[in-house]
């Protein structure tokens, strides 16, 4: 019976999400984690008459670290792919010469047989297309933005020159990219404009860290992470960052707004990113996606209840949405 709920949802990610046509070359990216929801998507591909292909590697070590060079080429080739992989392909050469040569890419890092049969990917995409659009465009007008909770976060960041994007979740048209059912505005921050403090209180959606028991606080000056106190979550995100031995990954990357009403705060990063209500703050790497900075990781940093201002105007309200 799972194997009949991962096709019904695997049909929804291929054909509302990714728009599957028939005859388009569909890529199928997994490791050998995630093979029974390589297969789901594979067969759903197959059903709408696209021409799949299945491509399975070693998993990698982390999020976005590179992927092997033949599949790499694999994926210029193809229309359509979808990434089913322990490790997030976001911010990876490879998928950004993939969306380059117009390959629509539809990623699922970390995602689990439960995240395919229900919870947020139970989302209304279409319907939410919208709203996402909509704050992705207030985004792009703002020149900072300030987020601050009722347990001491209050950081101003610097958007000015940068373009938001509208992650919906419809991933229909060359080049573009998702990660259903992550339903999410997002920014780059201008590099070094990042200044004041972070509780994180929400995830730091990776196996080592998932749901924050102890709020970690996180310090930022001229754009980069500067100190990280709190327990025993806030040694091991701290030793994390060290073991890069790059100071890259200390670069404020990314403001995310969560916009999926169905989304909820899991511990996993597809599940995390789109919780509405919520926001994250990223470190690390950030040139996929219109920043300056490229490193070994790129990690999201979850706060509940944010209050968010665009330009002095509130458009989230502790977690209600002002817009």
């Amino acid at each position: 019976m799972k194997s009949v709920q991962l096709l019904k949802n695997a049909r929804k990610l291929v054909e509302i999400c990714g728009g599957v046509k028939p005859g388009e070359k569909a890529l199928v990216v997994t490791d050998y984690n995630k093979l029974s929801l390589a297969e789901a998507v594979a067969a759903a591909c197959h059903a709408v008459g696209a021409e799949v292909v299945v491509s399975i590697m070693i998993p990698r070590r982390m999020h976005n670290e590179e992927i092997p060079k033949h599949v790499a080429a694999a994926m210029r080739e193809a229309d359509v792919i979808f990434a089913p992989t322990t490790w997030s392909i976001a911010h990876t050469k490879a998928r950004v010469e993939a969306t380059k040569a117009g390959a629509r890419v539809v990623n699922m890092p970390s995602y689990e047989e439960s995240t395919l049969i229900g919870g947020a990917i139970d989302v209304d995409f279409e319907a939410q297309a919208r709203l996402v659009r909509k704050v992705a465009e207030m985004l792009t007008a703002a020149k900072e933005a300030r987020v601050y909770t009722d347990l001491g976060t209050d950081i101003r960041l610097g958007l000015e020159g940068r373009q938001g994007a509208a992650l919906t979740g419809l991933i229909h048209n060359p080049g573009e990219f998702g990660t259903p059912p992550d339903v999410e505005a997002r920014i780059t921050p201008v590099e070094g404009t990042s200044e004041g403090v972070i509780v994180v209180d929400g995830s730091i959606p990776v196996p080592e860290i998932g749901l924050i028991r102890d709020p970690i606080r996180v310090v930022v000056k001229q754009g980069r992470v500067t100190e990280i106190s709190g327990g025993e979550q806030a040694r091991v995100f701290r030793e994390l960052l060290e073991s890069q031995r790059d100071p890259e990954v200390y670069n404020i990357a990314e403001l995310g707004i969560g916009l999926n009403p169905k989304g909820r705060l899991v511990g996993v990063m597809v599940e995390d990113e789109g919780s509405l209500g919520t926001v994250h703050i990223a470190v690390g790497t950030s040139a996929a996606f219109g920043g300056k900075v490229r490193t070994s990781l790129h990690l999201d940093m979850m706060i509940r209840a944010p209050v968010v201002e665009l330009d002095g105007r509130v458009i989230l309200d502790r977690g209600a949405l002002r817009v």
